[in-house]
């Protein structure tokens, strides 16, 4: 950041009302704050050799069968547990798992019918499961309290929630909700478009661990109206889960968890790996024909921002035409040369191999990489684009209830403050968390604007319902901000707007950063719908 770019921030932030309100009660001065490090992270380095890229083929996670249906709803099992898997060459990995798999099993639901997934946990510490993009009622939405306990009782030192800084957890009392011994039942009814969801850990100060260690999986909503479309599908419509991730010397996942919870001091800014995975394995390849692909981009690293770019590009450039982003459809397709990535977002594009000549090795980099994590993966272009009658139609989405989210009809305009105290705390407004405690109120079907002003790199995911950005630091969204959201990428010094409306289940939820070390180090608030 050069000083004409921090003055012209630095004019955006007191515009916003951020350093007569928020930064300098806090001890910081403007200077101090525009001037703090950009990418968060630091690299913990693997112990055990790294295999060398592309010899691997790109696994497909699974799509899980229900154990039965009925008239309204499909029913799921899915039992989490340990299992040793082969993701380093010679060396087997302990991963916690859904259904003995990292990712987890991709659930497929359909728009209006209900989905009941019932979780067994067998493994030797509590979880939380979060449908993250899920319209859901409260007491199914993982609040990081809702805890299933372990059937097998407690690992060694664990406890059922802890958050570093928090030693005796006010608010907690009551909050356990409705979990039984070993085991809990979600509700998803699944009144929301098509769209790329994921579930994953979200259990209080160990979520960064959890996810880390291989709690996450792929769900998938359809509808009739993207059925519709002549979109790639089939083994043509592929779910890229990209997670960087550190290994010991024997194999195992490395991560430098605390014994309280959270991370030690030296990684609360994130923790990043050496190793890209994708579906779980290491720099893979995928071969396609010369022909239109569909391919749900999900960052699910626990810190790591990508910048993803397809080299050599193709003829003309503009190779990821994206069709959707974190709630579904976009209005209508977007083409980038590149797409940016922070925590937990997706973006869906649609990427034309038939506009390479078959032989083409085509690589997935990383812009904002180095080393070992320059490379993502290979598509390897054969065969022939024959049976290809797939295409990006202009229109892609109906955008009904945008204009209901017109920010000249919110009822309220709220600031939430993500920032770092001098003791080295992830705050929001200048509190930790606070379980039990919302930090704002807003009614039920009411539309608001929210605000949201960082020090840092903050990726704000916020439950319950999607929003659009409005703007960004007063300016126009950014190139990556189209359709509907439930996590938008925040740098440093910025302020963004988002218009929501939170509609159809009153109760409490969830705002918070989804840099997991910062979530995990209290940088999360509850909020209370009514």
């Amino acid at each position: 950041m050069n000083r004409r770019t921090a003055l012209r921030l630095g004019v955006a932030a007191a515009g916003a009302g951020v350093v007569g309100g928020g930064i300098a009660t806090a001890g910081w001065s403007a200077v101090d704050w525009l001037w703090r490090p950009g990418e968060p992270g630091r690299l913990l380095r693997s112990e055990a050799p790294l295999p060398a890229p592309f010899r691997v083929p790109l696994p497909v996670p699974p799509v899980l069968a229900p154990v039965r249906t009925d008239g309204t709803t499909d029913y799921y099992e899915i039992v989490q547990r340990t299992a040793r898997l082969n993701i380093l060459p010679g060396l087997r990995t302990e991963a916690w798992t859904y259904g003995g798999s990292f990712p987890g099993p991709t659930i497929a639901s359909r728009s209006g019918r209900r989905t009941v997934v019932h979780h067994r946990n067998e493994l030797p510490q509590p979880v939380v499961v979060h449908l993250h993009g899920g319209h859901t009622p409260t007491a199914s939405d993982g609040y990081p309290l809702d805890t299933i306990l372990p059937a097998a009782g407690f690992a060694a030192g664990d406890s059922s929630s802890s958050m570093p800084g928090m030693p005796d957890m006010p608010g907690m009392e009551g909050m356990v909700g409705d979990t039984r011994l070993g085991q809990r039942t979600y509700t998803y009814p699944m009144n929301q478009r098509a769209a790329t969801l994921w579930y994953h850990d979200h259990r209080m100060g160990r979520t960064g661990l959890g996810v880390w260690r291989g709690l996450a999986g792929f769900h998938l909503v359809h509808d009739d109206a993207e059925d519709a479309l002549p979109l790639p599908r089939g083994q043509r419509d592929i779910p890229l889960m990209i997670a960087d991730r550190s290994f010991t010397a024997d194999g195992s996942f490395r991560y430098p968890a605390a014994s309280a919870g959270g991370v030690t001091d030296a990684y609360m800014n994130g923790v990043l790996g050496d190793v890209i995975l994708v579906n779980g394995a290491p720099w893979p390849v995928l071969r396609t024909d010369p022909a239109r692909y569909r391919l749900r981009l999900l960052n699910a690293s626990n810190a790591r921002r990508y910048r993803l770019e397809l080299d050599p590009q193709p003829p003309g450039g503009s190779a990821l035409v994206q069709i959707g982003s974190d709630g579904g459809l976009l209005d209508r397709p977007v083409a980038h040369d590149a797409v940016e990535l922070a925590p937990a977002e997706r973006f869906d594009v649609v990427v034309d191999f038939g506009r390479y000549r078959p032989g083409t090795r085509v690589r997935l980099v990383n812009r904002l990489g180095s080393g070992s994590t320059v490379e993502v993966m290979r598509f390897d272009v054969t065969g022939s684009g024959r049976g290809d009658d797939s295409a990006v139609p202009d229109r892609l989405g109906n955008d009904a209830g945008t204009g209901a989210l017109d920010p000249a009809r919110a009822v309220a305009t709220r600031t939430f403050l993500f920032r770092q105290q001098r003791d080295g705390t992830w705050t929001i407004n200048g509190e930790p968390y606070r379980p039990g405690h919302p930090l704002v109120s807003p009614k039920l079907g009411t539309v608001e604007v929210w605000r949201f002003i960082t020090d840092f790199h903050h990726p704000v995911h916020v439950h319950l319902d999607p929003f659009r950005v409005v703007s960004r630091n007063d300016r126009a969204p950014g190139p990556y901000d189209a359709g509907w959201k439930d996590t938008v990428d925040v740098q440093p010094a910025e302020a963004v707007e988002v218009v929501t409306r939170f509609t159809d289940y009153p109760g409490r939820y969830l705002l918070h950063c989804h840099n997991l070390e910062h979530e995990d180090m209290a940088m999360m608030a509850d909020f209370t719908v009514g």
